[in-house]
């Protein structure tokens, strides 16, 4: 497709008041989730002289974040996204600026691992915007699809971007310098982010039929078992992440070449880029469940292919077209996975359960890390590559399982779906505003009112 007609139908979303300026502020706080790692690690490894307690401290970090995250979740879907927001980002600054501080000093190596897992409490931007493009086009799935790929390749932009920038900060000015805008940056998104309030989604009013009423409201979203098969899926997407950065960087240096994995790496951020913008422009003519299942087999396929380079000892360049191919199945599988978390939870739960996605991928990433290093220590360059591979065949083999709790069977609606410069306009009111049928938006569209009805269908049907 032409980039002209590619950039007229992303534009399109747009035009609901406010989305450029959440996006925008949005976007500053991801940009710094992707810069922390690469940030950290360099700073402790100048300045301690230790990769291991580089790694030791991030470990923390992840861990604590990755239960932390629901957490804010449900507070978010509770309170409302500004009012959990704000005090999260400001609480999160204080343990950054101590853990700055305490390398400064010169403190004891505990101090950083306790400030490291004191950041729990980072707000997860990226699921409150698709949490805000869900309540602007509640009536318009087709506007809800698109949206989600674009979020999905901010993602890969900024997971691009991050390191490079962190990078350039570290090793130009001071290894402090990629730290120190990260959270700088990190926290002024967020407070950004969370001054938009025109776009902020309304809370769902709270269930009145009693005792299972309130068990639905406080009920954590894993009761769902969709969101269970989710969760496990994106674990061991997680792991294919994790296991192909750590393998890249080790054949890279096995080639001598490490400073060629950064843009390796980006190749597969690339390939991913380019196929969820893509793919939002197509018109999903299956299921949401349906879909992921082929896009976990089409991830499946592809990362053989950087298998078969590596064993068979390809060059930077080769490998470099095999990763972005490898990219490419990526997008597709998490839009529509993120997509299915929506569909499934009722509005009043999309935050915690979108929180638990993204830690399941937190905690994969993680254990991905940890095997593939174990992995290149032991084998021959390239046989790492084995281990996304198999860690994308567990995803599919889970997905395949679960596959009848991914269904989701939706109450018909009365009405015609809105377009995108109708949904845009009528829902462009600020939260306080959204009264009778604006309030709605928790329960009035195809996507708010499907999603409210959905928890009791598909409980009754599992």
């Amino acid at each position: 497709m032409p980039s002209r007609a590619l950039l007229t139908s992303y534009r399109r979303l747009f035009a609901a008041p406010g989305a450029a300026a959440f996006t925008l502020a949005g976007l500053l706080g991801r940009l710094a989730l992707s810069m922390n790692g690469v940030a950290l690690v360099v700073l402790l490894s100048e300045r301690r002289g230790s990769y291991g307690l580089a790694g030791a401290v991030s470990a923390a970090g992840l861990v604590t974040g990755a239960i932390g995250m629901p957490l804010i979740g449900r507070l978010v879907d509770r309170y409302g996204q500004a009012r959990v927001t704000v005090p999260a980002a400001l609480y999160n600054a204080v343990p950054l600026a101590g853990l700055l501080l305490c390398v400064r000093l010169g403190a004891p190596d505990w101090t950083l691992l306790l400030c490291s897992a004191a950041c729990s409490a980072a707000p997860n931007l990226g699921g409150m915007a698709r949490s805000r493009w869900a309540h602007l086009y509640r009536d318009d799935p087709a506007a809800r699809h698109l949206a989600n790929s674009f979020e999905q390749a901010l993602d890969e932009l900024c997971f691009m971007a991050g390191p490079v920038l962190a990078m350039l900060l570290c090793t130009t000015l001071a290894p402090e310098a990629g730290l120190i805008t990260a959270g700088t940056l990190g926290t002024a998104g967020a407070l950004l982010f969370a001054a938009q309030r025109r776009t902020e989604p309304p809370l769902s009013p709270a269930p009145t039929q009693g005792r299972e009423a309130a068990d639905r409201r406080h009920g954590s979203p894993l009761r769902v078992p969709g969101l269970r098969v989710l969760v496990l899926t994106f674990l061991a997407t997680g792991m294919v992440f994790g296991a192909t950065e750590i393998t890249t960087v080790a054949y890279a240096d096995a080639l001598g070449h490490k400073a060629s994995a950064g843009l390796l790496l980006a190749l597969v951020a690339a390939g991913s880029c380019v196929a969820g913008l893509l793919f939002g422009l197509l018109t999903p003519r299956r299921a949401p469940g349906a879909r992921f299942l082929l896009g976990a087999t089409a991830m499946t396929a592809v990362l053989l292919l950087p298998l078969a380079a590596g064993l068979g000892g390809a060059g930077l360049g080769l490998l470099g077209v095999t990763l972005f191919a490898a990219g490419t199945a990526t997008a597709p599988t998490m839009v529509t996975g993120m997509t299915l978390v929506q569909e499934l939870l009722p509005q009043r739960q999309f935050n915690e359960g979108m929180a638990m996605a993204v830690s399941g991928i937190v905690v994969g990433i993680s254990a991905g890390a940890a095997l593939a290093g174990a992995l290149a220590e032991r084998t021959a360059p390239g046989t790492g590559y084995a281990l996304p591979a198999v860690a994308a065949g567990l995803a599919l083999l889970i997905a395949l399982a679960g596959r009848r709790h991914l269904t989701v069977r939706k109450a018909p609606v009365a009405g015609g779906a809105a377009g995108l410069g109708a949904a845009g306009t009528a829902a462009g009111t600020a939260p306080g505003e959204a009264s009778g049928g604006a309030s709605g938006g928790a329960s009035g569209g195809a996507s708010g009112g499907a999603a409210e009805n959905a928890e009791p269908i598909v409980s009754a049907t599992l």
